[in-house]
């Protein structure tokens, strides 16, 4: 760790390329906490309206290395915008430059063929040294550590708790989370929620210090209220929105199925461990996010959908 932090000093003080930097390498001891003392979650019961199904996908753990600095939803365009690393499942080309044409082309992980991108800020340890100490996304931006890829990704897509859903168009783009939460006051964008594998429905905002035989999770719920008409707005928010606490959609919003992504890695007890952000976000667990291409034939989602509406329980073959 000492290494890593002296990588992101001389950074920070050189600026190499012309990039944003921060001496930042490690999140302040406040930021994490024990499991032991985060409650559990209360999980609303359904209505009798509610869609009960759901479809897992097979997309891998990103076994295959696919990361970039990219974030072809919020900076499309631009290489290295992100200012720090992404991980991605599905789609194997998606970067800064992808068009739709292109990701419709491209191979994926997914099994059943999902040429959806799925895709998050990697995760460190930061008792060692990364290999991308020098590189854009990170040593350069702040993020030292080792990359950690995750023991398990769940891709899931659940119903509704008060309706039947419909399906999402092709290319929409959705986003979950806030990259710059830690320094921009809008609470509703905060959708951080880690936890410790084998403690379920326990999460906090915090990065979570498990016990022995249990390793961190990050569950991201996207949002499922879609206005019907857009694949994208200019906030790349607006088209797409999360539900009420009772999981009721705003008028003139249509419920589609909700995209869950569960990580879990396997992490040493007592070595500490940070997201990759923003230089400015100094790696807070708050600015946790997600980011989804949909990029499944219309026949998939339709497959999708039906599994969804009639309460089954499903995986692609």
């Amino acid at each position: 760790m000492v290494l890593g932090v002296c990588v992101a000093l001389a950074v920070g003080i050189l600026g190499l390329g012309g990039h944003p930097t921060s001496a930042q390498a490690a999140p302040s001891t406040d930021r994490y906490v024990d499991i032991s003392a985060v409650p559990a979650t209360a999980v609303p019961a359904d209505g009798p309206d509610a869609s009960r199904g759901s479809f897992t996908e097979d997309c891998g753990r990103n076994e295959n290395g696919h990361r970039n600095a990219d974030n072809l939803v919020i900076s499309p365009g631009l290489t290295g915008g992100a200012h720090h690393v992404h991980d991605y499942v599905g789609n194997v080309t998606a970067d800064a430059l992808s068009t739709n044409e292109g990701l419709a082309a491209a191979a994926t992980t997914c099994v059943g063929g999902d040429r959806s991108t799925y895709y998050w800020p990697v995760l460190r340890r930061l008792d060692r040294t990364g290999s991308d100490a020098h590189a854009v996304g990170g040593g350069i931006d702040g993020n030292a550590g080792e990359i950690l890829v995750a023991s398990s990704v769940r891709v899931e897509f659940r119903g509704s708790p008060t309706s039947e859903v419909v399906g999402m168009p092709r290319f929409l783009r959705m986003v979950t989370g806030d990259p710059v939460a830690a320094t921009v006051n809008e609470p509703g964008r905060v959708r951080a929620q880690w936890g410790c594998s084998g403690y379920a429905e326990r999460f906090t905002v915090k990065y979570t210090l498990c016990p022995e035989g249990s390793g961190p999770t990050r569950t991201l719920d996207f949002p499922s209220c879609w206005d019907g008409l857009s694949t994208d707005s200019p906030d790349h928010r607006s088209h797409v929105v999360f539900p009420a606490a009772n999981g009721v959609c705003p008028r003139a919003t249509f419920a589609v199925p909700q995209l869950r992504i569960t990580l879990t890695y396997d992490v040493p007890q007592g070595v500490r461990y940070a997201l990759d952000s923003f230089p400015e976000q100094k790696r807070d667990p708050v600015t946790d996010h997600g980011l989804f291409v949909n990029v499944m034939t219309d026949r998939r989602m339709e497959q999708l959908v039906s599994c969804i509406n009639e309460g089954r329980y499903c995986r692609p073959e």
